[in-house]
């Protein structure tokens, strides 16, 4: 069984949240205040040319879209290496490593941790989940409340397997393969994980009530 190292109390079973339930969360979520100490990087809103074409994927339909050169995009997140942006009235996700087509650095993934044959800490594995997103609400998966479970075997080699079991703010969301793959990206890149699993579960269903302390205040909600 997994071992997580936070609990959190499921006495209270809510409902599965409803599309418009999750479109009043998305819209209460999104406001974020200064100092926010959630996050190193800040969310930022700019408008911006494609230098060229790029690979984008539509939320929150989760489908693969191709972005032209010189269409006009408006930055409206720019967390744990991704990008969210508006165009032609629809919202993408645009990978770090394409960032030179929003005219910015390319987001590279770097390592966490060092030494492969180390212990392999909580806090590494918490640390890098904290990377990740979902594309329209400005706070960590963890903080969100989305990482249900954490555990993690060493292998033979030294390394690590790391298992995780997370859910999504609507089971409907077709960003949930890729918010889940993007964890699992995290993860691979701390040194002493050598692989890592990632399931998407459903109960018991999310709601605002699984936020952390730390992400409520973060977005006002108390």
């Amino acid at each position: 069984m997994l071992q997580a190292d936070f609990a959190i109390s499921f006495e209270r079973q809510p409902e599965v949240v409803s599309g418009r339930e999750r479109e009043t969360c998305v819209k209460r979520l999104a406001k974020k205040t200064k100092g926010d100490s959630i996050n190193a990087e800040m969310s930022v809103t700019a408008v911006v040319k494609l230098t060229r074409e790029v690979e984008a994927i539509a939320i929150p339909a989760g489908v693969p879209h191709t972005l032209s050169e010189g269409a006009e995009v408006f930055i409206s997140q720019e967390l744990g290496g991704t990008f969210t942006v508006h165009a032609g009235g629809a919202l993408y996700r645009i990978e770090g490593k394409d960032a030179d087509a929003l005219g910015r650095e390319p987001v590279l993934d770097h390592a966490a941790g060092s030494g492969g044959a180390a212990a392999l800490e909580d806090e590494a594995v918490w640390g890098a989940l904290k990377q990740c997103f979902d594309p329209e609400i400005p706070v960590n998966i963890v903080d969100l409340g989305l990482v249900y479970d954490m555990g993690k075997r060493r292998l033979p080699t030294g390394k690590y397997k790391v298992f995780v079991k997370m859910t999504l703010t609507a089971p409907g969301c077709g960003m949930g393969e890729v918010i889940a793959n993007d964890a699992r990206q995290k993860l691979l890149t701390i040194d002493q994980v050598d692989d890592a699993v990632v399931e998407l579960v459903w109960d018991p269903p999310w709601h605002q009530s699984m936020i952390t302390e730390q992400g409520r205040k973060a977005l006002s909600m108390e």
